[in-house]
């Protein structure tokens, strides 16, 4: 592995801002599709819902159900009146939360938050790595549903349109509750196509990993090795595990939807891989893994994708299975092509063949 592949600015490229997709479509599946021959780096270009003709019977489509939650709550210093902006980030335990909290550096130990004229109240009880705030919040009723009147999904920074209908940024199998943001990818999908790949006889499974601080930060250091990933709570069960495995035992390839079902799968990779038939095994719990080129994929065969920004760790993970080079290319092909970028643009499967 090369030393220039290892910088930050390796996994750069030139973006037009009118290309960052503000809107999603209407129709989730119309989105346009390029398809990365992972080996030649050839591409070819097709709308989403032609994804079955790449699909075999025998597959296996790993979708992350997790739900976004309304994370983006906007309240005031109940000593000051002084506006504030929580992002639930990660459950602790009860009703305590690690947050991102905006200005952050006026709420100290000890300050005293409103939200909701008090329908919710909080109190920082601790600031922890990178000036993260943990939270204990008081309300009555079920937090859920004061969480659901209160706060706001919470839209990545780079899109400023105001979400009509929130549903738009929930993947249509959304199922768990707990992330801060959506594993985009799984957005294209509607329930009819989904019906449509099964009875080819490509099997889902479900995984759950719950998107957290990772998807906000930024790598801030010029040597990728020195990124630290921040942890997210994951989860594979034993269903999921027996679908996978016995796919790889058929000779069927495992095509992952999103780089958190990617990253889940990764992290559930069995501690003694018995050939073809044990691949996976169940776990849950926290993962920080960081997939970048040099890595040797244990699981996954292909992956839906969505096009990520540049110098992130989605890029390079990307990158990790597809070559950066041919990444790239792609990418520069994608913008000269006009496709939409990030998380209500356009798709890209990567797979052996096209």
């Amino acid at each position: 592995m090369s030393e220039l592949a290892m910088r930050v600015e390796d996994y750069d490229y030139e973006l037009p801002e009118e290309l960052i997709a503000q809107d999603p479509l209407l129709k989730r599946d119309e989105s346009r599709l390029m398809v990365l021959n992972k080996k030649s780096g050839d591409v070819t270009h097709r709308h989403f819902y032609d994804v079955k003709e790449y699909l075999r019977p025998g597959d296996c489509l790993v979708i992350n159900n997790t739900k976004v939650i309304p994370a983006r709550l906007y309240g005031v210093k109940a000593e000051t009146g002084a506006a504030v902006e929580v992002l639930l980030l990660k459950r602790h335990e009860g009703d305590v939360w690690e947050t991102l909290v905006r200005p952050g550096k006026k709420c100290r130990v000890g300050a005293k938050l409103s939200f909701g004229d008090g329908r919710l109240t909080a109190e920082v009880i601790d600031v922890v790595e990178e000036g993260n705030r943990m939270i204990r919040f008081s309300y009555e009723g079920i937090f859920e549903e004061v969480l659901d009147s209160l706060g706001e999904m919470p839209l990545p920074p780079y899109i400023t349109h105001k979400l009509e209908d929130k549903n738009r940024y929930q993947t249509v199998y959304a199922k768990y509750e707990g992330s801060a943001a959506a594993p985009t990818a799984g957005l294209h999908f509607t329930k009819e196509l989904l019906e449509e790949i099964k009875a080819m006889g490509v099997k889902i499974a479900e995984v759950t990993l719950h998107v957290g601080l990772g998807t906000f930060r930024p790598v801030k250091v010029e040597n990728i090795l020195e990124h630290h990933m921040h942890s997210e709570y994951f989860q594979v069960s034993k269903e999921a595990c027996d679908i996978i495995n016995e796919t790889k035992r058929n000779g069927g390839r495992v095509i992952s939807v999103g780089t958190t079902s990617t990253r889940t799968l990764e992290s559930a990779v069995a501690e003694k891989i018995d050939g073809k038939n044990v691949c996976l095994e169940p776990k849950s719990g926290d993962t920080e893994i960081f997939i970048y080129p040099g890595y040797e994929f244990k699981v996954i065969d292909g992956l839906i994708t969505n096009f990520h920004l540049p110098q992130s760790t989605l890029i390079m993970l990307v990158s990790a299975l597809a070559g950066r080079e041919h990444v790239l290319a792609a990418y520069e092909e994608a913008v000269k092509d006009r496709y939409r970028f990030f998380s209500f643009g356009d798709a890209m499967l990567i797979i052996d063949e096209t």
